[in-house]
């Protein structure tokens, strides 16, 4: 299989998937039916005073040879350029075949009032993961589905199935709540449930998978999440997305940017930025990105994600007023493809956390863009 994954029968599924959503949301949300959070325009403001520390992006709309993007023609070309260099870099885990993993079923309760099952399931050849698969239990009609990523804590996927944790971060639980299809994947950090042990994980990896990045199997593992979302009965296939807080705000943003079935993403505090956060950790990008030679930055990926809405929360601590420039530069990409784009950042200014109008908020663009 070609590592830049162009021919994977699975790609081209997630394409027709996407082409088939992009067609049902424009018809949902044409000029005589637009539907937004009133909050919208907030989101697309930039700050009045930008931090010191706020970087200067290159801009996004500028072909190889500097030269300005002024078509929607023009920057498809550009986008795939980007996308091959980004897989190129990554290198991607040559392991995906056509197979949705199956899925064991090791405990599952109804104490919340949905069907919240552990599941264990093969991620990789003879390598295997647990998960919560969570979901109504009486539904008529095909639901929206969300993956969701747990953030760095030692209960991992307890924390988004409401099991443990602080209950404004048990995104699955509270989405199954609201009639979503959710799953919650367990990253590879954690050889078990109930603890990190990154460098460790991380050297096991990179021992099998000695070209990849870090990112790439966290891609890699994400991307099945999603196969496992839409092989479930209920699900919409139509109306996918993902959501995520601090590593799992990593991992959506190159989720979305990798895997057009994802509709409708939110990525909280993960620290837009390579330099916002511990992105040169071998377990994510690795220290090149350190590199004066090393002249790429995420609004690349959000050019690859348009013009499907995506929401960056931030809290002025691995983002907030400096992440900005992201946003700012991404915009006119997505104008290119209609006139009011759904990307934005909202700073809460609380810091590293998820107070209650942020939380509200993320559901709020989860109901009205999902």
């Amino acid at each position: 299989m070609s590592t830049k994954m162009n021919h994977n029968r699975r790609e081209m599924l997630a394409s027709s998937l996407s082409l088939l959503a992009c067609s049902r949301f424009l018809s949902a949300h044409g000029p005589n039916q637009r539907r937004d959070v009133e909050w919208l325009d907030e989101i697309q403001t930039a700050p009045s005073k930008p931090p010191p520390d706020t970087p200067k992006l290159r801009p996004l709309l500028a072909n190889g040879d500097g030269g300005p993007i002024t078509s929607l023609q023009q920057w498809k070309k550009r986008r795939a350029e980007l996308r091959e260099w980004w897989l190129d870099f990554l290198h991607p885990l040559d392991v995906r075949d056509n197979k949705t993993p199956s899925l064991e079923v090791l405990a599952e309760d109804r104490d919340a009032g949905v069907i919240r099952q552990l599941v264990r399931y093969e991620v990789e050849p003879e390598i295997f993961t647990e998960a919560y698969l969570l979901k109504p239990i009486k539904s008529e009609k095909k639901l929206p589905a969300v993956a969701v990523f747990h953030s760095t804590v030692n209960h991992s996927i307890r924390q988004p199935a409401g099991v443990e944790g602080k209950p404004e971060k048990a995104f699955g639980l509270k989405l199954a709540q609201r009639g979503y299809v959710a799953f919650c994947p367990r990253n590879y950090l954690w050889p078990t449930n109930h603890k990190i042990q990154a460098d460790q994980e991380t050297k096991r990896f990179h021992a099998r998978r000695p070209k990849c990045k870090g990112m790439a199997k966290m891609l890699h593992d994400a991307m099945v999440a999603v196969d496992i979302l839409a092989a479930q009965p209920e699900v919409d296939l139509t109306r996918i997305g993902s959501i995520g807080h601090s590593l799992g705000a990593k991992e959506v943003l190159y989720l979305a940017a990798f895997d057009e079935r994802v509709q409708v993403t939110i990525s909280s505090e993960g620290g837009i930025g390579t330099r916002f956060s511990n992105w040169d950790a071998s377990w994510y990008l690795g220290p090149t990105i350190k590199e004066l030679s090393f002249d790429h930055e995420h609004h690349e990926l959000l050019g690859l994600i348009a013009p499907r809405p995506f929401l960056l929360v931030g809290g002025d601590s691995a983002d907030g007023a400096r992440s900005w420039p992201y946003i700012g530069e991404a915009l006119p990409c997505y104008r290119l493809y209609e006139d009011k784009p759904r990307l934005g950042l909202f700073n809460h200014k609380r810091g590293h956390s998820m107070p209650p109008e942020a939380e509200m908020r993320c559901y709020e663009w989860l109901t009205t863009y999902l």
